[in-house]
Parts: C-alpha cells; structure tokens; sequence
C-alpha cells in the first residue's frame, strides 16, 4: 500500500541532527493546519532528493526516524533538467508557477518582455513559499529553482543555455512550424538525451516582439508550435511543461 503521510520541506542546510527544529510557521503548518500532535508521523523532504520519516516532538521539533546520512528514498538530480523561461501573465502568477512546478519543470525564469503585462516576477521570499507549497503538495523530492527576473533580449540574445538544438522558442501566428511534441519525439529513445537540459521560451500575451525573436533566431533558437490555436501565456506554459515532462518520462519508460 502507498504511503500517504503529509509533508514538510526543510533545506538541507537546517538538517544537521536527528532532531530539526521547527520555525514558527512550520509548527503551525503541522500543529494548527494538520493537526498533528507529539509523536504523530509525517515525511520530511530536504528539495534535494532525499525524504525521511519524522515525528512530531513536544516543543516546537520533528525527529528523524531514519538516520540522517541514510534516508528512507533518495533521488539523484532530474535529468534532463526542464527548463521554461517565460513572460509571467497579469492574473495568476501564483497558480502558474504551481502548475508548472506541479507538471516537473525544474527551473523557472521569469521573462521581461518588451509586450509584458504582468509583473516580472514574484517577491523572492513569496516565490520560495509558492514553490515549497508546491513540491510538498505534489510529493517531489527535488525543489525547482525560480531564477531572478531578466529581460527576455538578454536571454534570447544568446545561444541557448543547453546547447544547440537544446533552445525552443513557443511562436504563434506562423505558418508551418514544427510542433513542440514532434521535435521532442526524435530525442527520446537516445541515452545521452538524458544527460542535456531542455529550456522552452514562453511569451507574453500580446506575443514576442520582432526585436525578440529576430535575436532568438540569429542565436539558433528554434522556433516550435504548441498547437493550432492562439494559447493564453498562461495556457502555453502549462502546455509546454507537459509535453516536457511527457517526454522526459519517456527516456526511462
């Protein structure tokens, strides 16, 4: 039978002992909100592959019921690492991030695009809290990185983070572009597929401007469809990180 204990995410730097102490909030999250008491259990995850069991101590601590250098799972660093790189939309930034977070993308950057309407990026401390919530409500044992907010010309101005062929820029309104699942198709069956990242551009709303996407395609971004359809910024971001990881899963399927 599965287990289905709740979690908590407590960085590696905090885990030093048997015994981690517990900030203010962390104490609420399992005593008020869960409603856990001294010696009920619950997993600890550290967002860098490893997961213990722990119980709830009197005070405001957890106890490692595993010893800390031997976790009851460990998970080496995903691979290839999933990367979206878009414009945030106006509305629902929060619900965005989750999803993709959700769906296994595994870094996020937040684009400033000349057509933006949407803020650049959350406030650094709420966007950890957005991506802790995620990964403990979705059971993954690695968190995601939310890089800082950069102008979309600043990354499209350069050759792709992975590599060549590694960089794929979502357009609209063009005719015949191939789509995102039917360039990701050829790379699935080869093992060293495994050992590069995938970053996907995103825009905003109102689209890439010329600017941007002529600097993309001078740096060998290759431009991709999600559809036939004109997909919300939104709605594409999470399109595109299921493709991802649809195709990801396919490397160890």
């Amino acid at each position: 039978m599965a287990r289905e204990l709740r979690r908590l995410l407590i960085p590696p730097e905090r885990l030093a002992a048997q015994e981690v102490a517990l900030e203010p909030a962390e104490a609420h999250y399992l005593g008020r909100v869960l409603r856990l008491r001294p010696g009920d259990r619950f997993d600890l995850v550290d967002g860098a592959g490893r997961l213990w069991s722990a119980k709830l101590s009197q005070g405001n601590g957890a106890v490692l019921e595993q010893p800390l250098q031997a976790p009851l799972q460990q998970q080496g660093p995903p691979a290839p690492l999933l990367e979206l790189a878009l414009a945030l939309p106006r509305r629902d930034a929060d619900v965005l991030l989750r999803m993709v977070v959700e769906l296994g993308i595994d870094r996020i950057s937040p684009l400033r695009a000349e057509r933006s309407v949407g803020p650049d990026g959350p406030r650094p401390e709420r966007g950890a809290a957005i991506l802790r919530e995620a990964v403990e409500q979705c059971e993954r044992l690695w968190q995601p990185e939310l890089l800082p907010p950069v102008a979309a010309t600043a990354l499209l101005g350069q050759p792709p983070p992975h590599g060549a062929g590694r960089g794929l820029l979502a357009s609209s309104r063009k005719l015949c572009l191939p789509l995102l699942q039917e360039l990701l198709a050829p790379l699935a069956p080869g093992p060293a597929s495994a050992g590069e990242g995938l970053v996907v551009a995103i825009g905003p709303e109102g689209g890439w401007s010329p600017e941007e996407e002529g600097l993309a395609l001078e740096q060998g971004w290759q431009p991709v469809s999600l559809g036939p359809t004109i997909l919300r910024c939104s709605t594409a971001a999470v399109a595109a990180a299921a493709l991802l990881s649809h195709w990801r899963q396919s490397l160890v399927s």
